[in-house]
């Protein structure tokens, strides 16, 4: 799809903004320097910025002579962003400020079985109102909420397309989640909410190629190509958990037999424990994390079933990755998400060691693996960046509508009920608490 000239500004001022949350304060001069945009258009989106009370003008630098530079800085108290992570066995809901510090955590379980669209969205709802309530903030603050749910999700039509885990298919879960929450909503799935995250305050950082391998009760692989995030045609990349592993393997939610996520998802490390000492004390039958958890202590403690069960399935992980690395030729794999968390440095070790066996040696030589080292939830934090893009989005739609009223005055009025919203948003009916 060919980007319009107002996709490109608003692509260039998240990236204004991208900047100035990594680096505050800074001038404009040193903005331009960082994003490769000349100085008038940088200054054309801090003004912009400005405008929209994200930004602040914070003084001047120290001159050694000649005109002072004006500082700017992002205004943290200037607006507040939602992170919603919906996973197989939690919801987990941060509250950021503008500079994406977390102000407010809420979590909610999900027993199995517990995957209704309605009991889930309960889940959400429940968690939302929670931090909001913590963080004492108005419901006018709160700029979005971005929601990531498992699966393949279509971000224009707030529609959970597919979600093996829980037989999900054409859920509209975002008209669902607008009619208990009253702020602007956006949905997308957990590989692309790691990536950003990765992209913005991880291992990501800088780099122009990398994947951001997502470790939880699914798997996936979040894409960075070209210094972006890369979603396919159809918002359906990095389905990697879904390629085949084992010809005739062990059978998958998704149908097939053999897929990378039967043998490192939690289920699949759970079934590897289970054939490696079927009556093992660190197997929680019905506890997908109290599992993952003994193995993690049981590994640092050198027990043996630990050790090698962590050892099959960094196997099993670094037979997948090598693949990842000979197509896509990243400079850096990082492992994602709350299962590698848990496993941490075994995990590590061991994948590193199956890549370099499987990986051909000339793109393995670029390439770095690490864990990931963002210190809270990563797809929460992902998901909240995701809203930001899509309230920066809405406000140049907005700016947009007003400028062109302004040029002709014979233009028709928008949309009331649209005006602003971005794709993938929905108007939300519910009264404000």
């Amino acid at each position: 799809m060919k980007r319009t000239s107002r996709d490109i500004r608003t692509a260039n001022r998240y990236e204004v903004l991208r900047q100035l949350i990594a680096a505050s304060p800074t001038s404009r001069q040193e903005l331009a320097a960082a994003t490769g945009l000349s100085l008038a258009t940088v200054a054309t989106l801090v003004g912009e910025l400005l405008d929209l009370g994200m930004i602040t003008e914070v003084g001047f630098e120290d001159s050694a002579g000649g005109r002072p530079r004006g500082l700017v800085a992002v205004n943290a108290a200037g607006g507040a962003l939602i992170g919603v992570d919906i996973a197989e066995t939690y919801v987990r809901v941060e509250l950021f400020d503008l500079a994406l510090n977390v102000l407010a955590r809420a979590d909610e379980d999900m027993r199995p079985g517990e995957s209704l669209p309605e009991q889930v969205v309960g889940h959400v709802a429940a968690a939302v109102g929670s931090v909001v309530a913590q963080a004492g903030i108005e419901g006018a603050r709160v700029l979005g909420v971005g929601v990531s749910v498992p699966g393949q999700v279509d971000r224009d039509t707030g529609i959970a397309e597919y979600a093996p885990n829980w037989d999900w298919h054409d859920v509209p879960l975002l008209d669902l989640l607008a009619q208990r929450i009253a702020h602007p909503l956006y949905l997308d799935n957990p590989l692309r909410a790691c990536a950003v995250a990765e992209l913005w305050f991880g291992a990501a950082r800088g780099r122009g190629d990398a994947v951001v391998v997502n470790l939880g009760t699914g798997v996936g692989a979040g894409l960075v190509l070209g210094g972006g995030l890369h979603r396919g045609v159809s918002n359906s990349a990095g389905e990697w958990g879904h390629t085949t592993l084992v010809l005739d393997g062990r059978l998958c939610h998704c149908g097939n037999h053999g897929c990378v996520e039967t043998y490192v998802g939690a289920p699949g490390i759970m079934l590897n424990l289970r054939e490696s000492s079927p009556r093992s004390t660190l197997l929680h039958p019905e506890d997908q994390t109290a599992t993952i958890d003994a193995l993690a202590r049981g590994a640092a403690a050198n027990d043996p079933v630990a050790v090698k069960v962590v050892r099959d399935t960094g196997r099993y992980l670094g037979a997948g990755i090598s693949a990842l690395v000979n197509l896509l030729n990243p400079e850096v794999v990082v492992l994602s998400s709350w299962v590698a968390a848990a496993l941490g440095e075994p995990l590590l070790r061991e994948v590193r060691e199956a890549v370099a066996r499987h990986a051909l040696k000339r793109p393995l030589a670029s390439t770095e693996i690490v864990l990931s080292p963002i210190p809270t939830d990563p797809v929460c934090l992902g998901a909240a960046t995701l809203a930001l893009e899509g309230a920066l989005q809405s406000a140049g739609q907005r700016t947009g509508k007003r400028t062109d009223r302004s040029r002709s005055r014979t233009a028709p009025p928008a949309d009331a009920e649209g005006a602003g919203r971005s794709p993938g948003t929905r108007p939300s009916t519910a009264p404000r608490s």
